[in-house]
């Protein structure tokens, strides 16, 4: 697989990685074989990162991680596999809330579950806007990194302007940001930023919540413990982490506006993945996957050659039609 540098933290990764908040709750129920069969099979295709948080299932990602850390400990000793956790979403989104102490106790609690002794990247979590104007925030940050606590830490954000601000942080490894075919807005500022700067982009929700997998139509009902259903309208946390933002009978227009680009030896899934892979300043992609199938499936989008001038156009001429005015100035 492709490999890049990961910004500031000079490691180098594999484009496509491995999302774990499926692992650890809000996708429905995921047991814990099934998660260590999805981990090994990305390790298996490829895979040399992966991406989770504190709060997924409380603690429940982390752990199972865990659990593939151990058995494959010569890779992690020799620095060949990264993890990168998120911390500050299991309190109140209060900016007094990220300070010193909370990161040190967040910090112990991720090196416990994860069962090391420093952390790889620790992204601040989709802090609220204020966390980033905090010098304090930053230089708590980076005491964790002096003491060797963490290797580096990031950012995951919800707006173009919040990456922005965490790209002229001078310390600032990398940024996290939803980037896919129904989310464009990042490639005007933010990638161009990242790349002047030297920060690392990681893009998350590739796939728009599954919609780009081109898997679901109108009659497709999600479980009730699924963000896909108790959260579209944002009633649980910010409505862009689902669908991306968009509208779901929109999206499923989209996608059929997209399927006739795809190759004939590739998924619409695929075909979404290589998307952001040739986007100029992404580091590494993070699709989740649910089996073991879902984790080969997304890695082997890394061995795609790079989509034609014409697909890049016909990505931009749908998203400018269908979903630039329902989501473009919100993120």
């Amino acid at each position: 697989m492709e490999k890049r540098t990961l910004g500031r933290t000079g490691r180098q990764v594999g484009v496509i990685g491995l999302g774990a908040w499926q692992l650890g709750a809000d996708w429905g129920q995921v047991d814990e074989a099934d998660a260590l069969a999805t981990l090994e099979a990305a390790l298996e295709a490829g895979v040399d990162f992966i991406d989770t948080a504190d709060v997924y299932g409380d603690g429940r990602s982390e752990q199972i991680i865990a659990r593939l850390l151990r058995a494959h400990a010569a890779a992690v000793a020799a620095g060949e596999l990264t993890v990168a956790t998120k911390m500050g979403r299991r309190v109140a989104q209060e900016p007094e809330n990220y300070s010193a102490a909370n990161f040190r106790a967040w910090t112990d609690r991720s090196r416990r579950n994860l069962g090391v002794d420093r952390l790889d990247l620790v992204q601040l979590h989709c802090p609220p806007d204020p966390v980033f104007a905090s010098d304090q925030v930053f230089d708590a940050l980076d005491a964790l990194v002096a003491d060797e606590t963490i290797a580096a830490y990031g950012v995951s954000v919800e707006t173009c302007d919040q990456a922005l601000s965490a790209i002229r942080r001078p310390h600032v490894a990398s940024v996290q940001i939803i980037l896919n075919a129904f989310r464009l807005k990042p490639l005007e500022q933010v990638l161009p930023a990242a790349r002047e700067a030297g920060v690392g982009i990681i893009a998350r929700v590739p796939l728009a919540s599954g919609l780009l997998s081109g898997r679901y139509t109108a009659a497709t009902v999600f479980g009730a413990d699924d963000h896909r259903n108790y959260n579209r309208h944002g009633a649980a946390f910010d409505v862009g982490e689902t669908f991306s933002g968009v509208d779901y009978a929109t999206g499923l227009e989209a996608v059929e506006r997209l399927r006739p680009l795809v190759p004939q030896s590739a998924t619409l899934a695929q075909f979404a993945l290589r998307w952001i892979v040739d986007q100029p300043g992404v580091s590494v992609v993070i699709p989740g996957a649910r089996n073991a199938e879902q984790a080969r499936g997304n890695a082997a989008a890394a061995a795609l050659a790079p989509l034609s001038q014409d697909a890049h156009k016909a990505v931009h001429d749908v998203y400018d039609e269908l979903i630039k005015p329902q989501i473009h100035d919100r993120w």
